[in-house]
């Protein structure tokens, strides 16, 4: 009694001083420097002229099929975007506005980290310009997120359903207990999906609400995300040792359980715990040639995007400071009113008008 009553105050003691989004914060610090002692401890002895041996050794053919494949995946990001946007009912705002918005938000929410907030600031910097407002924006991040793990609860479910001895080289649970769990994540999935057949279904309340897709637009939801992790996978496939064979659903599971835990963690490109729990989810592969396959891949997945984002975004501002006050359709904003934007021109043409008649 007495140890519960101690942690009830310890409880209430960080809930009401340092506050959720500091636990958060620190929960993230904790899993950060575990992942960076695995590391280091897998690593430590490691040669740096081993891992360039390796990554000189690469066949140039699977690293071109990896940065198609990586290529494909970020093609498929842009679709997030243009599925919520259309889910919403902004169906003003254009695939390339969309793509630019998408592409973007997470190249740049990867590197950065903190996706929710690096990549919403980014979204709403693009999609200002064409009459959305913060809600909005909320609204894309959501239904995008939503996305991303209905897609993640199909492709761990059945890889996990199918090999769970996968997922057992990342959280050492048996395999029967990791089956049960694959088996409820599609039990889930299925359910959500029948769910929302039955019925429109509403997130939210007040001004900020979302009309959840119907079944058959679920299932294209749930396509794109299923299509974006298989791709990434297939990349990392791609770039894998040839040595020892490992079947790509076992890979799937493992890279996708790497990928949830880098970006629970809220590091920067999941730095660290993604590679840790590759590296010891995969001790049958040489650590020096494992290591070269990360590198490759976070330069395909992380820095090119990261570098042609930046260069995107900056020829975009560019543009529009050059462009002045450039003609914008009148289009709704987020709170159901109407953003009127004219150009320098009109403007000026107004202020004329203004001042002749004061002057009449």
């Amino acid at each position: 009694m007495g140890v519960r009553a101690v942690a009830s105050k310890i409880w209430v003691f960080l809930r009401d001083r340092v506050g959720l989004h500091g636990l958060g914060f620190i929960l993230s610090l904790v899993v950060i420097a575990f992942a960076a002692t695995v590391l280091y401890r897998m690593l430590h002895n490691l040669k740096l002229s081993d891992v360039m041996e390796a990554l000189a050794a690469k066949d140039p053919r699977n690293v071109v099929i990896g940065f198609l494949l990586v290529a494909g995946a970020y093609l498929t990001l842009t679709f997030y975007d243009w599925f919520a946007l259309r889910t919403i009912g902004k169906d003003h705002v254009p695939y390339r506005i969309a793509a630019l918005a998408g592409f973007c938000s997470y190249s740049i929410g990867h590197n950065v980290g903190f996706t929710v907030f690096t990549g919403g600031s980014v979204r709403y910097r693009i999609y200002s310009a064409w009459g959305l407002g913060a809600i909005d924006v909320a609204k894309i991040c959501f239904v995008a997120g939503l996305t991303f793990w209905l897609g993640n609860i199909a492709v761990l479910g059945l890889g996990i359903t199918i090999h769970p001895e996968a997922a057992t080289a990342v959280d050492r649970l048996p395999a029967f207990v990791n089956r049960l769990i694959g088996l409820g994540a599609l039990t889930v999935l299925v359910g959500y999906i029948t769910w929302v057949s039955l019925a429109p279904r509403t997130i939210g309340r007040s001004s900020w609400f979302v009309t959840l897709p119907r079944g058959r637009t679920t299932l294209v939801q749930v396509g794109i995300g299923i299509l974006d992790l298989t791709l990434c996978a297939a990349a990392m496939y791609m770039l894998m040792p040839s040595t020892p064979y490992i079947d790509p659903v076992s890979l799937a599971v493992i890279f996708v359980t790497a990928t949830l835990l880098g970006f629970a963690s809220h590091a920067p490109g999941g730095l660290g715990v993604f590679d840790a729990a590759l590296l010891v989810a995969l001790p049958q592969f040489d650590k020096s040639e494992l290591l070269a396959a990360l590198l490759i891949f976070r330069l395909f997945y992380y820095i090119v995007p990261f570098t042609l984002s930046l260069t995107l975004l900056g020829a975009r501002e560019l543009s529009l400071r050059l462009a002045a006050a450039p003609v914008v359709p009148a289009v709704p904003d987020g709170s159901g009113a109407v953003a009127h934007k004219v150009g320098a021109a009109a403007a000026k043409a107004a202020a004329k008008s203004a001042a002749k008649s004061a002057a009449e």
